[in-house]
């Protein structure tokens, strides 16, 4: 009688701990331009699958630095291919980089500035500051260098340029005020919390190369949990996780 408690205790036990396992939250590094339609991805998600998902939301640079430091994230909803990339092939990824949406590079302001001359509104007195991510940490950043070097604008406003550290700090900067005007995500100022405050305009697409935005399942999610990262992985390529993409402003691959 001993033996048969002891087995249902130790049954009882493993059962426990089998459900803490599979309770644990999926742990995703998303870069801020998908803060909002991220919150809408993990709500679907869990109501498909049961499966929770919290977002650790940084510049798509300091994701990769703090995965190679030994971050914990379970995958990696990038702002770009080449981040993910260089994960994919120094062994911190375990899936090659696949594009789920391609981003919108806008320029923002909630100041009395006339956007409909474009970016060389950029060039006016009135602008004493421009707000833009680091080029080096995250893609937004860096379409926006290429954008105002399209226009031929990059000597004539280089004093005025402020930079944050993510698209959503620069995103803050011109919400604050602290800066005039600002490229920004087409993604942050169509999301209900940003939603007509201010102005913006799309810049145009050809002055910049395609923002690529692509996942990975890292390697700590492929030994942790690795059916539940490649279930959220896939769902990003369903036509519900796509209708949310397309809702943010997001072009479709």
């Amino acid at each position: 009688m001993m033996k048969i408690f002891q087995l249902i205790a130790t049954s009882t036990i493993l059962l426990l701990c089998s459900s803490l396992v599979n309770a644990a939250p999926l742990t995703v590094a998303v870069a801020p331009n998908v803060k909002y339609a991220f919150d809408e991805l993990a709500l679907e998600f869990k109501k498909e699958t049961g499966i929770e998902v919290q977002g650790v939301f940084a510049s798509s640079g300091k994701v990769t630095a703090q995965v190679k430091s030994g971050a914990p994230f379970d995958v990696f909803v990038s702002a770009d291919t080449e981040f993910p990339e260089v994960l994919y092939k120094d062994g911190f990824a375990v899936t090659p980089p696949k594009v789920y949406a391609y981003g919108v590079l806008a320029l923002w302001t909630t100041k009395d500035l006339d956007l409909s001359k474009g970016l060389p509104t950029l060039a006016d007195p009135k602008v004493q500051k421009i707000a833009l991510a680091n080029p080096k940490l995250a893609p937004y950043g860096r379409a926006a260098v290429q954008a105002l070097e399209s226009a031929k604008l990059s000597a004539t406003v280089e004093s005025k340029l402020v930079y944050g550290e993510s698209i959503t700090q620069a995103t803050q900067f011109v919400d604050s005020g602290a800066a005039d005007v600002g490229f920004v995500a087409k993604s942050l100022v169509i999301a209900p919390e940003l939603a007509g405050k201010g102005k913006w305009i799309e810049v145009p697409k050809n002055s910049y190369q395609p923002i690529a935005q692509a996942v990975v399942v890292l390697k700590h999610g492929a030994e942790t949990q690795a059916e539940n990262a490649n279930k959220f992985a896939d769902f990003l390529f369903t036509p519900k996780a796509r209708a949310i993409f397309e809702k943010f402003g997001y072009i479709l691959p």
